[in-house]
């Protein structure tokens, strides 16, 4: 597996933990519809939260949430819709960014980090 398959892996896992100790119920991981994926899909109370994690060795080329780009959030939001219509939900979507720095062992929880004219 390349590396940065690995560091996103490894990212994935570390931002499922830290969302449970937060108390949030995990829905999926990697949840997919077709090409579109979401990382993470959680319970936050009455939300459902849809987070991209973001994991980067450094930050030498910038935070690792600046890379969230506009195309990445469209897409994020096109996979939100068609799960929302395949679990039929009802509750308010929020989007959520985990940015994962792994030299400085920092995890930054950024809620409502984008938004899109869902439920």
């Amino acid at each position: 597996m390349p590396q940065t398959l690995q560091t996103g892996k490894k990212g994935e896992e570390e931002a499922t933990g830290f969302l449970r100790g937060l108390g949030y119920k995990i829905l999926h991981v990697n949840w997919r519809h077709k090409h579109l994926e979401i990382d993470i899909i959680a319970q936050d109370g009455e939300f459902l939260v849809i987070t991209e994690v973001k994991t980067r060795k450094n930050a030498d080329f910038g935070e690792p949430e600046t890379f969230v780009t506009k195309k990445k959030q469209q897409k994020i939001i096109r996979a939100a819709h068609q799960y929302i219509i395949q679990h039929a939900v009802e509750s308010e979507v929020r989007f959520d960014i985990v940015s994962i720095n792994n030299s400085t062992k920092q995890i930054e929880h950024i809620k409502r980090a984008f938004y899109a004219g869902l439920r």
